[in-house]
């Protein structure tokens, strides 16, 4: 259906129009009139028009006026001016204004009818592009979720490399260097404490049903990128340009959280609470959500901030606390090169400022290497320890005679702890793609799938699939086929077996897509391949 719209203040050219778009397209078009430039502009805004004739010389407000209202609120609208005076002006001006085209007065039926077709071509074009863009749209507000859910899986609860984080940033347009989490947490008040929230199982398969309604909420407040539900959790992480909150901006973050806690609680059959964590830079997110949690865990206020719980103690002076909070991140990622680098800006921080307090030194040089060793020891990074393994320690760092001695002393240990966290985790990541592939090579014949896999060896299915692509050079897919084939391969070396037999025994339940597949990886069918053999 196309709406029309006939501006024209004769009555015979309004009803030859009429006549003649009635007689050509009939009930696709539906049809109104308009006498003058102000009724054409006032029922365009009701009406909605795809198409206008328009007359030039109206009473009052004329054609060229008259589309520069229309204009104002409709883009698309086409227009075919339609006036007995062929005006240089006006056509020039017309064309400027986007007119589709411009006819002079008595005009032929064959003329009309040509130009509204065009005009119905061009609406049918925009329509179909509209609703392209809709079911792109659609198809991004299924994704966009999951990307979501992975980035703050991936930042938060797993080690990240810089790589995939750039992508994820690049998929969720992320342009800010910095941000902070806001944890958010639903439940029903515990009758023993007012701040406690308790999750029913009855809320908790609720959640999963209003979670994509609750997001778009919090989206009403903060720019964010929201994590799935864990237990009665939700993390946001919402990007900012600024590396600190100043007390201000603090005030407005927790006033927000505040009023979207608020209308969570009176959209949903739940209570509301919010931590909020200080900003970072984006791949040191977690300290962020850290801090959330606290603030969540100590406070039973429906929005707290971990800058307004009780203050750890602070440091006096210039005291480099982000040189050293990176410096123990890069030994965590047996990241040695960065590590070195930054183990070098304090140490030369120290000789800097404090070169006559040489116990001191030694003292903080102690604290790095056994907190270092204790940090990697905990995470299981370092298999074994014993009591005395750091016996010769105090006794080594003492007996340097300098700061170059202490310093090499400094960078061997904490190259040591960097170099068993690459070398554990390697091996940790060996035993997970080799027991992987074990399993697969011992059920390649049965219906097999990542999850499955990735079920079997303990660990999620996204962390699974990197880890695999990592280790291994091809991905889940690519090592399932392969070793299908293979295997298909030896089978067609047995006479007595059919194509359709080696195909079940290959882990293929339909022959033809088995063909296809094996045709792919070897260049010639199965059958083709037997004769060959």
């Amino acid at each position: 259906m196309y709406r029309i719209l006939i501006a024209d203040d004769e009555g015979i050219m309004r009803d030859a129009l009429k006549n003649i778009i009635e007689s050509n397209f009939g009930d696709e078009c539906e049809l109104e009139f308009a006498r003058t430039g102000r009724a054409v502009v006032e029922l365009a805004e009701t009406f909605r028009p795809d198409v206008v004739f328009m007359d030039i010389q109206m009473p009052g407000i004329n054609g060229i006026q008259a589309i520069k209202e229309i204009r104002k609120f409709s883009s698309s609208v086409k227009f075919i001016i339609i006036t007995a005076y062929d005006k240089f002006d006006y056509a020039k001006e017309a064309i400027n204004l986007g007119v589709l085209d411009y006819l002079t007065k008595p005009v032929k039926r064959t003329l009309v009818v040509s130009v509204l077709e065009r005009a119905m071509r061009e609406i049918d074009a925009e329509r179909r592009k509209r609703s392209e863009n809709l079911k792109i749209q659609e198809k991004l507000e299924t994704v966009i979720p999951i990307v979501e859910n992975g980035f703050i899986n991936s930042l938060i609860f797993q080690e990240e490399s810089s790589g995939d984080l750039s992508y994820y940033r690049m998929l969720l347009d992320i342009q800010q260097e910095y941000a902070y989490v806001l944890l958010l947490q639903f439940g029903r008040p515990d009758a023993e404490g007012e701040g406690i929230l308790t999750t029913p199982v009855d809320l908790s398969m609720k959640a999963q049903a209003f979670y994509p309604e609750l997001c778009a909420v919090c989206k009403e407040f903060f720019r964010c990128i929201a994590g799935p539900i864990m237990t009665n959790r939700i993390v946001l992480a919402v990007p900012c340009d600024e590396n600190t909150q100043e007390y201000g901006a603090r005030i407005q973050i927790i006033e927000r959280a505040r009023h979207m806690v608020r209308k969570l609680g009176s959209r949903f059959e739940a209570k509301f609470r919010a931590g909020i964590g200080k900003t970072y830079r984006v791949e040191e997110l977690k300290l962020s959500y850290g801090e959330a949690y606290r603030a969540l865990s100590q406070s039973t206020s429906s929005v707290a901030h971990v800058d307004d719980m009780a203050v750890r103690g602070e440091y006096v002076g210039d005291y480099p606390d982000e040189t050293e909070r990176r410096l123990f991140q890069q030994i965590a990622r047996a990241d040695w090169d960065g590590a070195k680098q930054t183990a070098n800006q304090f140490f030369d921080w120290m000789i800097r400022n404090y070169y006559d307090d040489k116990e001191d030194i030694q003292l903080k040089v102690l604290e790095f290497v056994i907190w270092a060793e204790r940090d990697a020891f905990m995470n299981g990074n370092i298999e074994k320890y014993d009591f005395h393994s750091r016996k010769d320690y105090l006794t080594t760092v003492l007996a340097c005679p300098d700061y170059t001695s202490l310093r090499e002393w400094f960078l061997q240990k904490l190259e040591d702890v960097c170099r068993q966290t690459a070398a554990r985790r390697g091996e940790q990541s060996e035993s997970v793609i080799s027991r992987a592939k074990t399993y697969i090579d011992e059920n390649y014949s049965r219906e097999l799938s990542l999850d499955d896999v990735s079920r079997v060896v303990n660990i999620s299915p996204y962390y699974f699939s990197k880890l695999f692509k990592e280790e291994s050079g091809e991905n889940f897919i690519e090592y399932l086929t392969r070793v299908r084939i293979s295997h298909a391969k030896e089978l067609l070396k047995n006479p007595e077996l059919s194509i359709k037999e080696i195909c079940v025994l290959s882990g293929y339940s339909d022959p033809n897509y088995f063909s296809r597949i094996f045709k792919k990886q070897e260049d010639v069918t199965p059958s083709e391949y037997r004769e060959r053999m």
